[in-house]
């Protein structure tokens, strides 16, 4: 079984700029890519994990998203980060567009992206690690069995009660990863 880093996208890889979902508007977090390509080198598998509720508003399209995540997964392919994996959940209890209108398991603070990848990969979720910028994140972690969960901070405010929750809080990824793979 492998180890793998789970990572929320927005606000950890991308700046957050609230429901991104156009490529004029993505824009990689200066050390993030080097941070990925760092923890691959480290043996990690990596695991993107985004719940994308903008879709179940009527923000954008799942055509959208595929459309930016191809994006994204092109220059990380180009800078030399290879991804094993995209979770998201488009899902939300009280969308506008009904066809999401779900309570499902995979939006996280639930774990069903991260077990549905760890089953598919073959993941060691104790030995592995999540990076995320929310208590959703994190909670969605610990049910998941994942061994380490770190926050970092993305600009959302984090509670004395989110910061508890978490293993480590860092400023961005690439801190994280240089503290953690240490």
């Amino acid at each position: 079984m492998a180890a793998a880093a789970f990572i929320d996208r927005d606000g950890v890889i991308n700046e957050e700029r609230g429901f991104v979902h156009r490529i004029a508007d993505f824009a990689f977090i200066p050390g993030s890519v080097a941070a990925l390509r760092e923890l691959r080198a480290a043996g990690h598998r990596l695991v993107v994990i985004t719940n994308q509720s903008g879709i179940a508003r009527g923000l954008y399209s799942e055509a959208d998203f595929h459309e930016l995540n191809a994006y994204m997964c092109a220059r990380l392919a180009e800078a030399g980060v290879m991804l094993d994996a995209v979770r998201y959940c488009p899902h939300l209890p009280d969308a506008s567009v009904t066809q999401y209108r779900l309570d499902c398991e995979c939006r996280k603070p639930r774990a069903g992206m991260l077990l549905s990848a760890a089953h598919e990969l073959n993941i060691d979720t104790a030995a592995s690690l999540l990076v995320g910028d929310r208590k959703a994140d994190i909670e969605a972690g610990r049910l998941a069995g994942v061994g380490r969960c770190y926050l970092v901070r993305s600009g959302k405010p984090l509670s004395d009660t989110d910061v508890a929750l978490a293993d480590g809080v860092f400023a961005d990824l690439a801190q994280c990863v240089a503290v953690t793979l240490r």
